[in-house]
């Protein structure tokens, strides 16, 4: 089971979009996959069409995370109506904002690697959709995580913001984790024929060279619409939906050649 967390240290880049696109095209190509809504927002929650009535939460996880707990936090996304498939989501809450103090326990750091080794038989791929703050949240998910993908935009604080994760990773890696690696950084929202955004992916580029991944992620509003309605990118209709949908498969690949995730024998989907 490779665990991806999806982190940006700065608000407003569409993080959550990213891990959706990428939800998205592992479903559609049929690798079992669980989603964790560690964002106290919650809104992959909402985005992959989750009934919350009645269960137990991401919350619950943190503050007991034994199998039962785990398990009971866990609902196949509403998406497996469109097609069957393995796409689970750990519920979202915002009561997690309770567990993202600044200064968490060695205990409280490792508890969301506790809670995913009860499942790690199920999945192929977990995707975690990070808090975008540099606390208590973000440190629990990255060290469960094998890899991390930081979410910018082609803006005056993307190099910054970017940079900043990066040491942020690398401070983990040493400390707590040796196992945790960037995958690299994703831009989104880049408007190509904008100067100013080829100036800052340049930049980007310059400072971070081959971190720097692509596709880079063009702005487009068919996935905020496939996001609304609480479907999967890969089965919204228009051009511009498929040419993102593309970008997100190319993106998947990098993440399976890099965790060495197998693929899946017979697609089921989109």
């Amino acid at each position: 089971m490779h665990v991806l967390s999806v982190s940006s240290l700065k608000g407003g880049v569409g993080k959550t979009t990213v891990t959706l696109g990428l939800a998205s095209a592992a479903f559609a190509r049929g690798v079992r996959t669980l989603v964790v809504d560690l964002d106290p927002q919650s809104d992959v929650s909402t985005g992959m069409d989750i009934q919350v009535a009645g269960r137990l939460n991401v919350a619950d996880v943190l503050a007991n995370p034994k199998e039962k707990t785990v398990r009971q936090a866990i609902t196949s996304s509403g998406w497996t109506k469109v097609h069957p498939g393995t796409i689970d989501v750990m519920i979202g809450s915002p009561s997690a904002i309770n567990f993202d103090g600044p200064h968490p326990s060695v205990r409280d750091v490792w508890k969301l690697e506790e809670a995913l080794a009860a499942v790690e038989a199920d999945y192929d791929l977990v995707l975690i959709d990070c808090a975008p703050s540099l606390n208590a949240l973000t440190r629990t998910a990255w060290a469960a995580s094998d890899r991390v993908v930081v979410v910018t935009e082609p803006g005056l604080f993307s190099v910054a913001a970017a940079d900043r994760a990066l040491r942020a990773i690398e401070e983990i890696r040493r400390g707590l984790s040796p196992r945790l690696q960037p995958l690299g950084i994703v831009v989104n929202r880049v408007r190509p024929q904008s100067i100013e955004h080829q100036f800052r992916i340049k930049e980007l580029r310059d400072m971070f060279g081959p971190l720097v991944l692509a596709p880079q992620l063009p702005e487009r509003t068919s996935l905020q619409q496939a996001q609304g309605a609480a479907k999967p990118l890969h089965i919204w209709p228009g051009d511009s939906a498929q040419e993102l949908a593309g970008d997100f498969d190319a993106l998947l690949d990098r993440v399976m050649r890099t965790g060495r995730i197998p693929a899946p024998e017979a697609p089921t989907g989109a």
